[in-house]
This record gives C-alpha cells, structure tokens and sequence, in this order.
C-alpha cells in the first residue's frame, strides 16, 4: 500500500500542460456604431492581450455587432448584420469585415474563437441561410480548424405584440446549428504534446490527457443545456468557449416572479443562472471553461448582462470581469488539472449508465405521469 503522497492517494501533480488564454469581454455596441470602430475596440483587446502573453483569445457571440435579433428587419437590412463566407469563397479568415482580427491573430501568432453572423456558403441561389456561428483560429495552423453554429436558439419567431418588448428573433433570423459537438485538437497550445508522428496511439492509458489540447465550442444559450456539454465531455474536452449576449430584463421572454419583479432583481438573477451554468458544466465534464460576454447597455435601452469569467475544472472561477466595457480576463490554466474529475468522479467508463438514459433523445416536451 502506498503513502499517502504516492500515486495510491490519486494525487494530481502539476503538469506542463498549461497555457496562457483570455477572454476579451466587449461593452455595448449600438445600432449606429461603426463596425470600423467596433474592430478597433477588438483589436485594442488582442494587442493588450499579447503583452500579456496570450495564447489563446475568446471573443463575444455576434462579436463585431450589435445584438440585431431583438429588432424586426426586413431582408435586406438584415444582411448589413451578416458575415456573407459565399463571397469570402468559404474562408472565414478572408471575411472583408473581420480580416484585421484574423491578421492581427496571425500576426500575435495567437489563437482565437470569434463569433459572427454567418451568411453561409452553402447558401442556395436566391435563398439566404443563416446561422449563429462561431469559429476557432489556429495560428499554428494558419487557417480556421473548427466551426460551431449554435444549437439552441432562444426566443421566439414572431415579435411580441407589445411595441416597448424585448423581442428575442433568433428563431427568425438564424437556423439551428446542423454541425453537432465536434470537439477537436488545437496544435501549439502546449509544449510537449504527444502525436501520432511519435507512433503513439489514442486512448491508451499512457496517452490520455498527453495530446494536443481537446477543445469545444458553445454559444450564448447553449450553455444552458447540459446536453450540449456532455458530448464534449465524452470526447475528452479540456477546454470548452461560449461567447454570449444575454439580456438582463427580457420580462416576455423569461417571465417574472415575486423574486424577479425588478430589473435589478432580474439582472441578479440572470448573472446568478450565467454562473450557475457554467461552473457546474466545467465541474460535471472536468474541463475549463472561457465564457465571454458583449454587455451593457445597447442603444440606451437594451440591457445585456457582463459577468466574463475563465472557469476551471473544478468549478471554481479562475478569473471574473468587473465591468460592463471592454475588458479582458486573463489567466494561466493548467490542463493538466482536468485528469482528476476524468479520472475520479466523472470516469464516465466507470460509472455512466447509458441504458437507463434514452429518455434523453427519445423525448423533446415534457410528459407528466399520468394523473392520481
């Protein structure tokens, strides 16, 4: 039997899997301001966040924008909004109105998740299709190596009837996500990383947690949906993004209670439930988590909720934002730390019973038991 300072103990040492990453938090972005302006303000962000050497920067959901969804527009106002990847040939790093970020990342040599409207390629002729989409830049790779379109649009597809709501039109305005949870390896994140050039094979004991770093993408309220994050969870993730514009008082779209009868109470909660989401999450599948935040308020009347914050494995922030501006949240993470929840408590191969789980997939709406 060993000491209680050996490997019998399940003690998790530090490793060298630690990497510098930050989120880059953005304050309102009106109606009337230039994206000219709104680039700046995020390149001023990557430039303070190579000083501080920088691995890895997550920017907000719809970043360069305002949040158009809460307004009614019709077509062609509606695609001043959008990212068009058609004229882009495909290559969202050659994206006319995001070009200066991807080549200040190329520039920094740093890596980058962004979110943007997406005007997608595969657009039929003479029909737009439309996603809420985010992407990951690898500088080590010079090119976009995954791309994520939100799952679980929120709202509502027709506007309220009240002319003073809060209207939520991501329905309307975007397709659900039809690219799943892929996870995927980011290359030059860490040193030392274990390859298949060295004749290494996956998921062997002595090559867990020794590879490329395993990352996920989510946006915005997927974080809300323990369903998004479990499929990373069982593909390894060590580091999952979301980038998010949340609204702070959205009565018609959240409702109220006795709790929640004030804007004050009700931007209470909304932080209370961000947090919520997204340390429990990071506990529940053992992997840090960068959640990123555009807030304040927009136009003088919209608010959206701040809250930024770098999460560990553990569930413990790491790092929170203290404003409603431009800010950005930096810290070192050590990915290493993620072997104790895979490993303990969250050793999926041990303890998950799938056989007791289709409820999960067989069912969409909620079916009470039947009545006494």
């Amino acid at each position: 039997m060993g000491s209680v300072h050996g490997p019998s103990a399940g003690h998790t040492a530090e490793s060298d899997r630690k990497v510098i990453v930050a989120g880059a938090q953005l304050g309102p972005i009106h109606v009337d301001t230039p994206r000219s302006e709104a680039m700046g303000r995020m390149v001023k962000l990557m430039e303070d966040a190579h000083q501080q050497g920088v691995k890895l920067i997550v920017y907000p959901e719809i970043a360069p924008v305002t949040f158009f969804p809460r307004h009614i527009l019709e077509e062609d106002e509606l695609e001043q909004y959008f990212e068009n990847e058609q004229e882009a040939g495909g290559d969202p790093t050659k994206l006319a109105n995001l070009k200066p970020l991807f080549d200040k990342a190329r520039e920094f040599k740093m890596d980058m998740y962004i979110g943007y409207a997406e005007h997608a390629p595969e657009s039929p002729t003479g029909k737009h299709v439309h996603y809420n989409t985010a992407v990951y830049y690898s500088a080590a790779a010079d090119s976009v190596i995954s791309k994520y379109r939100k799952v679980h649009l929120p709202g509502t597809f027709e506007p309220y009837e009240r002319k003073d709501a809060t209207n939520q039109l991501e329905k309307r305005y975007f397709l659900p996500g039809n690219l799943g949870f892929p996870a995927f390896r980011a290359p030059g994140l860490v040193p030392n990383a274990v390859g298949k050039k060295s004749g290494a094979k996956p998921n062997e004991p002595d090559t867990l947690g020794q590879g490329d770093p395993i990352i996920g993408m989510l946006i915005c309220n997927d974080r809300r949906w323990p369903e998004a994050w479990r499929p990373y969870g069982l593909q390894g993730a060590e580091l999952v993004l979301c980038g998010y514009n949340t609204t702070a008082w959205a009565p018609e779209l959240l409702g109220t209670s006795k709790k929640v009868s004030t804007k004050e109470k009700a931007k209470e909660e909304a932080l209370f439930h961000n947090k919520l989401c997204v340390t429990y999450n990071s506990y529940a599948n053992a992997c840090f988590s960068i959640n990123v935040a555009k807030c304040g308020v927009e136009d003088g009347k919209y608010p959206l909720i701040g809250g930024s914050c770098i999460v560990d494995c553990d569930g413990e922030v790491v790092v929170e934002a203290k404003t409603e501006e431009d800010e950005l949240i930096v810290a070192e993470i050590d990915l290493g730390m993620c072997r104790r929840g895979k490993e303990k408590v969250f050793a999926f191969q041990k303890h998950r019973r799938t056989e007791h789980y289709g409820i999960i997939v067989e069912q969409t709406g909620v079916v009470e038991p039947a009545l006494l």
